[in-house]
């Protein structure tokens, strides 16, 4: 089956990748670099955790996700995951560290749980008084993006697919499996797969409503020197208090970054604002202070702009229009899945279930597929 994939992000790369190792010949198109670091998963790192609220769904499909990047890692030869865990720092009763923590108990997933005092001690980055509890799970780490996107696309090149990068696509024919190039150019394939992140409403404007994209960024920090080495030991940090926080130290050559939900604005282009604003970094840094000690000695080094597309209820999706099916990957959480993603998108090209595909999107139907 020929079939021509859209978008070079983790799940476009990671759908080329299942579908060419399933024998299909494959064409992929990507409107920048590949990494794209305007791409919502072109940054330097992103988190896999287990941590999600009770009953979710995607908790259990983290099982699958670390299967597909082991088999991943083995064709790339090498593994860009630093499993150090996570940390969450509960600071309010049922704040998203308590539901995170009820969950992995419904689930009977491994954590510790750490008093405040003994949190300092071992990470004396965390401000004394200032949270109830942390816990600690050894089921998550660090996702080295870029160098898993360029990995990515060496092993399709070497390995038979058909890769343009700077190779914008302006319209799909869904009709007629074609798919038109801003230059002019017209390709044609039995399939075509759309993952184009927050550029996907740019191709199918129609999906605005179930689909809407935000502009957010993160903040790269240089930490006080004596902090410095806590930092670089320290597991990725998430559910702090309730503002939609997140921490991943140095790790793969990347800096110690902040990220949080309640820093984006929602647009209708992805390509709005990406450049940052004066004082952005340091208003992000400042929603994390506390529960982190002197947070105002935590220099701004960098400020990285990024694109998302979230559906009302934060889930994945995907649409059939036609020969071509539409995939959102996104929805702020979708790049620690991404190379399963791509093996049930693969599947449902291949075998035509996309029913199954969307119940498995939308975490309601978590299983491991057949070996």
């Amino acid at each position: 089956m020929r079939v021509i994939v859209v978008g070079a992000g983790i799940a476009g790369l990671s759908t080329a990748w299942s579908l060419l190792k399933r024998g299909h010949q494959v064409t992929l198109l990507e409107q920048g670099e590949i990494p794209n670091p305007l791409a919502a998963s072109g940054d330097h790192h992103r988190i896999i955790r287990r941590a999600y609220g009770k009953s979710n769904g995607y908790g259990r499909a983290i099982t699958e996700a670390y299967a597909a990047w082991t088999e991943l890692w083995g064709d790339l030869g090498e593994s860009h995951h630093d499993p150090r865990g996570f940390l969450c720092v509960s600071r309010d009763a049922g704040d998203a560290a308590e539901e995170y923590r009820e969950a992995l108990e419904e689930g009977g997933y491994p954590f510790e749980l750490i008093t405040t005092d003994a949190a300092v001690q071992r990470w004396p980055f965390l401000e004394a008084g200032s949270f109830r509890y942390a816990f600690q799970s050894p089921e998550g780490g660090a996702l080295h993006c870029r160098k898993i996107a360029a990995g990515i696309g060496g092993w399709l090149r070497k390995n038979g697919a058909s890769v343009y990068t700077n190779s914008k696509v302006a319209w799909v024919d869904v009709d007629h499996g074609r798919v038109e190039l801003a230059e002019g150019a017209l390709l044609q394939a039995d399939r075509v797969v759309v993952t184009a992140g927050a550029w996907v409403l740019k191709l199918f404007p129609d999906l605005d409503g179930e689909l809407k994209t935000y502009r957010t960024a993160v903040v790269y920090l240089d930490p006080p020197a004596d902090l410095a080495r806590a930092w670089h030991a320290a597991p990725v940090i998430m559910g702090i208090g309730r503002i939609d926080g997140y921490i991943i130290p140095p790790s793969g050559g990347a800096g110690l970054k902040f990220g949080s939900g309640l820093h984006k604005v929602a647009t209708s282009d992805a390509d709005w604002n990406r450049v940052p604003v004066e004082g952005e970094g340091e208003a992000i840094r400042d929603l994390f202070g506390p529960p982190i000690a002197r947070i105002s000695e935590h220099r701004v080094r960098d400020v990285v702009t990024c694109a998302y597309t979230f559906t009302p209820d934060e889930r994945f999706a995907a649409w059939e229009r036609g020969r071509c099916l539409v995939v959102s990957a996104c929805s702020g959480h979708g790049y620690k899945f991404g190379a399963a993603v791509g093996r049930r998108v693969a599947g449902a090209v291949e075998d035509g279930d996309t029913d199954a595909l969307k119940r498995w999107l939308r975490a309601e139907e978590i299983t491991l597929p057949q070996a």
